[in-house]
């Protein structure tokens, strides 16, 4: 018995250590871990390898909980109209003064800050643009009852319409994107800098040239981003029908807090877990 106890507590207590840290690798080890944990509970509680199984392969099952209950029932407004929206203060998210120097270090102007709030959901975002390489970056907060997370996004949009964007979105993105989006995925733990550099080679390795991205002035800019919003909403709105696949009618998933530069809980009280 006592055996048990200590092989379940071992499981889970490297499963958590793993857990904690920003590489993908480890946290996906320790979330098998937790799976295991769970079976060797129930078996050696029970004597019962089915039900050990059972245990595990409920982990899988929590997701879909979720869709059947809560998300299922959530409405969003038509239209996603930005306006102009006051920088959170510096206790709910430390990190912005840092994260707009970085950015600013980099060549970007900052242009403004916008968001929108419907009900307990709120989004804020700190735009930058750059001239010299026409690009755009964004400072993207999230916020959902007492959690929040963050991103950092930068984009390019040609004269075509193709929008090229690197980001280090932290979460399985549950939403389709329209056809004219190519994405540059990185980790959420990458500085802007790192960030930069990526969008940079995406570019280059895609053939894109700075005379083939359109300008854009601040309110084109606002406007651009709307459009963003309102495409993957509606996008979404519209696989509601066909697929269960759609996690959320909106701009983005729970909020989950995530550990990292990107990603990170900005407000809010629960531990940090880790698309």
């Amino acid at each position: 018995m006592l055996f048990g106890v200590f092989l379940t507590l071992g499981v889970a207590m490297l499963s958590v250590a793993l857990r904690s840290f920003q590489n993908s690798y480890s946290q996906k080890a320790g979330a098998l871990g937790i799976i295991i944990a769970s079976f060797l509970a129930i078996f050696f509680i029970s004597g019962s390898w089915v039900l050990g199984l059972a245990a595990a392969v409920s982990w899988l099952f929590l997701p879909w909980l979720e869709i059947l209950t809560r998300i299922r029932a959530l409405r969003l407004p038509k239209e996603k109209q930005l306006r102009p929206k006051n920088a959170p203060s510096s206790d709910s998210f430390p990190a912005l003064s840092e994260i707009t120097r970085e950015i600013e270090d980099e060549g970007f102007v900052q242009v403004g800050d916008a968001g929108w709030d419907w009900e307990d959901y709120r989004q804020f975002f700190r735009l930058f643009y750059k001239e010299e390489d026409r690009a755009q970056a964004a400072i993207c907060l999230n916020e959902q009852h007492d959690l929040s997370f963050y991103y950092l996004r930068i984009s390019s949009r040609a004269k075509g319409g193709t929008i090229w964007t690197t980001w280090n979105y932290p979460l399985s993105y549950g939403l389709k994107v329209t056809p004219q989006f190519r994405i540059n995925r990185q980790r959420p733990d990458q500085s802007f800098w790192r960030l930069y550099q990526s969008h940079r080679e995406f570019l280059r390795r895609n053939g894109v040239k700075a005379d083939a991205i359109d300008t854009l002035d601040e309110e084109r800019i606002e406007t651009e981003i709307e459009n963003d919003l309102r495409d993957r909403q509606g996008r979404a709105q519209a696989d509601r029908g066909r697929r269960c696949k759609i996690f959320l009618a909106r701009d983005d998933l729970s909020l989950v807090p995530v550990p990292g530069r990107s990603g990170a809980v900005v407000a809010g009280s629960v531990g940090a877990v880790s698309s």
